[in-house]
C-alpha cells in the first residue's frame, strides 16, 4: 500500500474516532476519569519506589556485568538446567510486579542473554510471587494456591523453551559493536565479591522499600514492613558507602548529595517517599562529573527510562480507560458485570443479560468452559495488576459466580502480562516475539485453566 494511502486513511480513521467520540456519555466520562485516575496511582506507587530503582539496577547490568558472566548463566550456549534455574530463582526473588520487572529483562537481553533464558526471567519474576502464592491459598484456597505455585514454575520453563525453538534460528539480541560498553580497567579488574555487594545492596533497596503491608496487623511480616523504611535507610547508607568504595568519590561530594535525603527524613518522617526521591536526586547529580563508570551508567540508566517509561503510561492511561481503575474496576468502558458474566460457571448469565429465555444449548453448554477460560486468561493479558492486588479483585469475581478454573487461567496470566507490558515488551523483542510470548502464555493459561477446573469442579 503506497505510503501516502497509509496516511490518509490513518488521518480517515482518527476523524471518524474524534468526530463519532460519546464524550457526552456518563460511562465514557467516568473511563477518561479513571484512566487518569489510574495513571495518577501508579505515578504515585510504582514509579518512584519501583521503576526507578529498576532503571538504576538495569543501566548497571549493563555497566558493571560483563557480557562473559551473562553468557555464562543465561546465554543460548549456556546448559539449560543451570539457565533456567537461574532465570527462575532470581525473578522469584525480586517478586516484583509485570511492568517493574521490565528494564531488569531488557538488560540482560541486551547483555546477550539467550531468548529462552530471557523470557523465563520475565515471566518468573512478577509469576513466581512466594508471598502472592501464599497470599492465594490464603485467601482463595489451598488448591488454587498450590496450582498457581506449580503453574508459575512450569510456566517458567516451559515458555523460555519453546521461545528458544521457535526462535533459534535468529541471532542473538547482543548489542552492536557501537553499542557494546567498554568497561574500564578498574571495572574488569573488581573482585566478583564487590560487584555482588553493589547489586545486593540496589535490590535490597527495591525489595524492602517495596514491601507491602500484610492483611492482618500482627506477625514477623507486620512487624517487617513497620521497619521497611529503617531497612531502607540502612541499605541506601550501605550503597552510599560502597560508591565511596568502588568510585573514590570525594567525601564532601557524597555528603553534600545526601545532605536533602537526610533533611527531608528528618523535616518530614510521615512522607518517606521525599527522602527517598531526594536520595535518587543525589545519586544522579554524582552521576556528573566522576568517573567514566559513572557516567556510563548514568547514559545507560537515562536510555531505559526513556524508552521504557512513555510506553508503560500509555498502556496504563488505556488500560484504565477500557477496564477500570485499582479500586474502581466497575468505572471503565468496558462494564464489570460483562466480564464477570463471560467468565461464571455457565452461560445462564451471560444469555440472561442478552434477554435470551431459552435455556442454552448443548453445543454452547459444552464449549463454555473453553471460552470462560480463554477469555479470563485474555482478560488477565490486558488488565494491569499491582503486586498482590489481583488476589483481592479474584475473591470479588469468585463471589461473583467466576469458576475455578477461570480464576487459575487469570492468575497464571494476569500477573506477568499487561498491556503496559506488551508494549515495552513490543519495543525491545519486536512484533512476532511479543505476539508468540503472549500467545504463549495465554494458551498455557487456558489449557491450565480448563484441567484446574475439570479436577475442582
Amino acid at each position: 500500500m503506497p505510503r501516502e494511502l497509509r496516511l490518509l486513511l490513518l488521518l480517515s480513521f482518527g476523524f471518524a474516532v474524534f468526530y463519532f467520540l460519546p464524550v457526552e456519555s456518563d460511562r465514557f466520562q467516568a473511563a477518561v476519569f479513571e484512566a487518569l485516575a489510574l495513571s495518577r496511582w501508579y505515578a504515585r506507587e510504582h514509579v518512584l519506589l519501583c521503576l526507578i530503582p529498576a532503571f538504576f539496577i538495569a543501566g548497571a547490568i549493563a555497566v558493571f556485568i560483563q557480557r562473559d558472566a551473562v553468557m555464562t548463566y543465561f546465554g543460548a550456549t549456556a546448559p539449560k538446567w543451570l539457565a533456567y534455574s537461574v532465570a527462575s530463582v532470581s525473578g522469584a526473588i525480586l517478586s516484583v510486579c509485570s511492568c517493574t520487572v521490565l528494564p531488569l529483562f531488557g538488560s540482560i537481553y541486551k547483555r546477550g542473554a539467550g531468548l529462552g533464558p530471557a523470557v523465563a526471567f520475565l515471566y518468573s519474576g512478577p509469576a513466581i510471587n512466594v508471598l502472592a502464592i501464599i497470599l492465594t491459598a490464603r485467601i482463595l484456597g489451598p488448591a488454587l494456591g498450590i496450582a498457581r505455585a506449580v503453574g508459575a514454575i512450569a510456566f517458567c520453563v516451559v515458555i523460555g523453551l519453546s521461545m528458544h525453538r521457535l526462535f533459534r534460528g535468529e541471532r542473538s539480541a547482543a548489542l552492536d559493536q557501537e553499542e557494546m560498553i567498554t568497561i574500564g580497567a578498574r571495572g574488569a579488574q573488581r573482585p566478583l565479591w564487590q560487584t555482588a555487594l553493589f547489586f545486593f545492596l540496589m535490590v535490597a533497596i527495591l525489595i524492602v522499600a517495596n514491601w507491602t503491608p500484610p492483611d492482618q496487623p500482627t506477625g514477623a511480616w507486620h512487624a517487617i514492613y513497620r521497619l521497611k523504611w529503617w531497612g531502607t535507610l540502612f541499605f541506601g547508607a550501605a550503597l552510599w558507602g560502597v560508591l565511596r568504595w568502588f568510585f573514590n568519590l570525594p567525601s564532601g561530594k557524597l555528603l553534600l548529595a545526601a545532605l536533602p535525603a537526610a533533611l527531608l527524613a528528618w523535616w518530614v518522617p510521615d512522607y518517606p517517599a521525599a527522602a527517598f526521591l531526594a536520595a535518587v536526586a543525589g545519586l544522579t547529580a554524582l552521576m556528573f562529573g566522576g568517573p567514566a563508570e559513572l557516567t556510563e551508567w548514568r547514559n545507560q540508566t537515562w536510555r531505559f527510562a526513556k524508552q521504557i517509561m512513555p510506553l508503560l503510561l500509555l498502556g496504563v492511561l488505556i488500560a484504565g480507560f477500557l477496564l477500570g481503575g485499582v479500586e474502581q474496576h466497575d468505572a471503565g468502558l468496558i462494564p464489570s458485570h460483562w466480564i464477570e458474566a463471560l467468565l461464571g460457571d455457565s452461560p445462564d448469565t451471560l444469555l440472561t443479560m442478552l434477554g435470551a429465555t431459552e435455556a442454552p444449548s448443548r453445543l454452547l453448554a459444552r464449549c463454555w468452559p473453553l471460552w470462560s477460560n480463554f477469555f479470563a486468561a485474555c482478560a488477565g493479558a490486558l488488565m494491569y495488576f499491582a503486586t498482590l492486588t489481583e488476589v483481592p479483585i479474584l475473591r470479588g469475581l469468585l463471589d461473583s459466580g467466576m469458576g475455578q478454573g477461570p480464576a487459575l487461567a487469570l492468575l497464571l496470566a494476569g500477573p506477568s502480562l499487561s498491556l503496559p507490558n506488551l508494549l515495552v515488551i513490543n519495543a525491545i523483542l519486536g512484533p512476532r516475539k511479543t505476539c508468540a510470548y503472549a500467545a504463549l502464555v495465554v494458551i498455557m493459561a487456558t489449557l491450565s485453566g480448563l484441567l484446574f477446573g475439570w479436577w475442582m469442579p
